[in-house]
């Protein structure tokens, strides 16, 4: 069976490669001219040149394809927001248009938990968690983005993106959607998630913000997306999660990890959402990739429920937060990136 990746020489996408071949499939890895192929250095994978952005790059390689992972996506937009949206809304729209026209079987689009929105966890059911900030209400694959689009454009993007997909399953291609949360572990050379691993192990990181997500380690996530393939309901969702944790657990966690001090407060949520304009300001006139994006997320629990991916897919996760961070930092550190 020959399956297509998209994205295949990033994170997930490499990982997603490994997960295949050892499964017995072959692989044909879709990638730009312009692609560093270092993370799949080895593999006896088939490379294609193709680009999401451009439809007339996909057709030769959809040729003979009985799956297309879709995993191809645009994490990081800083000034360039309709970058974000060219390549994963226009980007998805081509490569299932074009898995249709080739009669490709099956597709898998790697969406995110980040199309879901955010949640809406009541004050009191805080208090009512004994302190832990821990919500009483997970979310699952029913919740509808909810969200200022200019406040996260990269979830905004990712649900517009899912709907890109309802409109070919109704027109007869076979896609399932997989949700994967926060991911962490060895390969993350763009230092997407790992970066907060990165900044704990310098020292940079004083505090914590208040909330919490869930993060999942690329092997789960990778596995997860073969059990989709096999078992995933057609134009439905399944969440990819791993393990739920507060950011001070997180960051806690890490700093044992890397051996340096752990931080034991946190910002107050008002004070990080009062510092997210003047971010967006400082993004938009000097050289620094950033913006205020997540800063405007502080204070909410990103938890996820599991249980339709354990139930379907028969998805289980294989490492804890400790696992992900211990291969995350100790790759970071083989790679001389710390």
């Amino acid at each position: 069976m020959l399956a297509l990746v998209t994205g295949s020489t990033g994170f997930l996408g490499s990982h997603l490669c490994r997960a295949l071949l050892n499964a017995g499939y072959q692989v044909r890895a879709l990638h730009r001219p312009t692609s560093s192929l270092t993370l799949l250095n080895g593999l006896p994978v088939e490379y294609a040149v193709g680009d999401i952005t451009q439809p007339g790059t996909l057709t030769t390689s959809m040729r003979g394809v009985d799956a297309v992972f879709h995993a191809a996506s645009k994490v990081s937009y800083w000034r360039d927001s309709n970058l974000m949206y060219d390549v994963t809304v226009g980007g998805t729209r081509n490569v299932l248009q074009a898995a249709m026209a080739a009669g490709v079987q099956r597709v898998v689009y790697t969406s995110s938990v980040a199309a879901l929105g955010v949640p809406e966890q009541p004050a009191w059911m805080v208090h009512l968690s004994k302190g832990t900030g821990a919500p009483l209400l997970l979310i699952n694959e029913t919740h509808v983005w909810n969200y200022r689009p200019q406040w996260w454009r990269y979830g905004h993007a990712k649900h517009l993106a899912e709907r890109e997909v309802q409109r070919v399953v109704a027109r007869g291609l076979d896609v399932v959607i997989v949700n994967p949360a926060t991911i962490l572990g060895p390969g993350d050379v763009n230092r997407i998630s790992g970066e907060i691993v990165i900044q704990v192990a310098k020292g940079i990181i004083p505090m914590a913000i208040p909330g919490g997500m869930n993060v999942i380690h690329v092997a789960d996530a990778a596995r997860g997306h073969l059990l989709a393939l096999e078992r995933g309901r057609t134009g439905e969702r399944h969440i990819l999660g791993g393990e739920n944790i507060t950011y001070l657990n997180l960051i806690q966690t890490t700093a044992e990890v890397t051996g340096v001090h752990a931080p034991k407060r946190m910002l107050p949520a008002w004070l990080v959402h009062a510092l997210a304009s003047p971010v967006d300001i400082l993004g938009s006139i000097t050289p620094l990739p950033i913006n205020g994006d997540l800063l405007r997320l502080a204070g909410l629990y990103f938890y996820y429920d599991t249980l339709k991916a354990e139930r379907i897919l028969g998805f289980t996760r294989a490492y804890s937060a400790r696992d992900m961070v211990q291969d995350t930092y100790e790759w970071y550190r083989k790679t001389g990136m710390i």
